[in-house]
């Protein structure tokens, strides 16, 4: 069913595609990111224009590969050419170099780079542009990341009047951390010129609206529940939460393939049939590796019984090569790697099984498949759509879930997983034992209800619910500007989307003990009200 009436018009750093330079010439290849995953999976009813850098400077033959890629979308793929310099000063330098760790909560890791900020500029403005050329009123303009936060005035300056949304796929930091940005009122004020903005949590726009009130104290903030409304210059935005999903028919039909079964026996038996940990993670200093990888080794110091019982699998994907810090961490990942191996190491058992590359969508679904345990520690992460991932896979409901409580994901996953803090490694090994020891019961009944949450709150519902709340208010502003209310009006907005109701099991798990018995009526379900956490929960 089609949502708008123009088309849908999304703008991120990089389109679903990637284009690569070989030897023979260049080619297009999917990409394996969990943001073009998650709109490609998201985005299949919508006519209209994906808009975003191909992953290559310019090159002859770009335009045709694109052109020939689009065929079997409903939307047309369109590039944005960037320099080898607006490369290294706009995407590493300005977004990974000082947004990246700072809205992790990592200044220490900044470069604050004037020469950033110019670069950041002018790639937005350069972004504003191509959407400027493509846009029409009817439209909706759909904005990702950080990468693209200034987007909107420009869009404003190049007389767009599309609506146009924004949503930030990785958390907002609290306002102690995000004052320490130089450009902070800047990013601020860009920020408001969406028509609205959404967060992966209550925690993320709680921490956006308290920095407006500390930094831009003339903005008038109206709650209207589960959302925000800020007024700054006349000008209007809804702030809200939308917690990203993934596609769970397509993984789990997938995962429930003759190919995906077999691949998922294959590894248990290369592994000895041992209790299989499982990470997954791009390599990041955000995602706890090192630290993860220290509470195993407590495990096994702690709990010797569980020597040659039990195995770590770690699935570390490149990332960002060309940044020290990520150099500096793979040092630090495969040194770690190697002393808990040369420590634990016996004939026929080997701790840790470490692999630094991409897996194939099938290679990866027969691990999710094989998996005891998923352990899933990040120490910031907006979502973490791999913990999803686990739970739409988890066809024989026989894996447990241990994720981080500072991944976006917990708030979510919480009644049916076992929550972590990932700096608390005696914790984190406890927990990896308790789940070892859990009854097949109580990984059952606790797994069930992790995939009928998934299965509920797929990636269909946040487009939608996103979708149709923007366009809702922007609907609104319009409507008061044209009471003579000037660009925002003088009355407030109220968001125009109907009370949700979500089909899910009962969420009682999380309160249970570890050991206690979670009962659940198979083909029951219970029809509930949307409950929006509060920041604190």
């Amino acid at each position: 069913m089609r949502l708008l009436k123009g088309r849908l018009i999304n703008v991120s750093n990089r389109l679903p595609v990637l284009i690569r330079k070989r030897a023979g010439g260049i080619r297009v290849e999917r990409s394996s990111g969990g943001l073009a995953t998650a709109l490609d999976a998201a985005w299949r009813e919508e006519p209209g224009i994906w808009i975003g850098w191909a992953g290559a400077s310019q090159s002859q033959g770009v335009d045709q590969l694109l052109a020939k890629a689009s065929r079997s979308r409903s939307h047309v793929l369109q590039p944005v050419e960037l320099s080898e310099e607006e490369i290294a000063k706009f995407y590493s330098g300005f977004a990974n170099e000082i947004l990246w760790p700072l809205f992790h909560d990592m200044p220490s890791r900044c470069n604050f780079d004037p020469e950033y900020w110019e670069a950041y500029q002018r790639v937005n403005r350069k972004f504003a542009g191509v959407v400027a050329r493509a846009a029409q009123e009817d439209d909706f303009v759909w904005v990702h990341d950080y990468h693209l936060m200034l987007a909107a005035g420009y869009m404003r300056d190049e007389g767009v009047r599309a609506r146009i949304g924004f949503f930030l796929h990785i958390p907002f930091p609290a306002p102690d951390v995000f004052e320490k940005l130089p450009w902070r009122k800047d990013i601020l004020s860009a920020l408001l010129q969406f028509h609205a903005v959404g967060f992966q949590t209550d925690r993320d726009r709680c921490n956006f609206v308290n920095c407006l009130q500390r930094l831009l104290p003339e903005i008038n903030v109206e709650t209207a529940s589960p959302h925000s409304i800020v007024s700054l210059n006349g000008r209007q935005a809804l702030i809200g939460t939308f917690p990203i999903s993934i596609d769970f028919e397509e993984f789990a039909q997938e995962a429930c393939s003759d190919e995906v079964a077999g691949r998922a026996a294959n590894i248990r038996k290369e592994l000895l049939d041992n209790t299989l940990v499982l990470g997954v993670d791009r390599m990041d200093y955000t995602k706890g590796i090192p630290e993860r990888l220290k509470a195993f080794r407590i495990l096994l110091r702690r709990f010797p019984e569980l020597r040659k019982q039990i195995t770590l699998v770690q699935v570390v994907v490149p990332s960002r090569e060309e940044i020290p810090d990520y150099k500096d961490l793979r040092g630090e990942v495969e040194l770690l790697v190697s002393q808990i191996n040369g420590e634990f190491t016996q004939p026929g058992w080997v701790p840790i099984h470490y692999m630094h590359r991409n897996l194939s969508r099938e290679e990866l679904l027969a691990y999710y498949r094989a998996a005891d345990i998923a352990l899933i520690t990040p120490l910031k992460d907006g979502m973490n759509l791999v913990a999803k991932e686990f739970c739409a896979a988890q066809v024989d409901e026989r894996g447990v879930l241990i994720v981080s409580e500072f991944a976006g994901a917990s708030q979510e996953l919480r009644h049916g997983a076992i929550l972590v803090n990932p700096n608390d490694f005696s914790a984190v090994a406890q927990a990896l034992r308790d789940a070892s020891q859990m009854s097949a019961e109580e990984k059952r009944n606790r797994m069930r209800l992790l995939r009928q949450i998934v299965k509920d709150r797929n990636v269909q519902r946040w487009a939608r619910t996103f979708i149709e709340t923007a366009t809702a208010v922007a609907a609104d502003t319009k409507a008061s500007s044209s009471h003579g209310g000037g660009a925002g009006g003088d009355q407030p907005l109220t968001p125009k989307y109907p009370p949700d109701e979500i089909a899910a099991l009962p969420l009682v798990a999380a309160s249970l003990p570890f050991g206690a018995r979670l009962h659940t009526m198979p083909g029951k379900v219970h029809r509930v009200a949307k409950v929006w956490p509060t920041a604190q929960s």
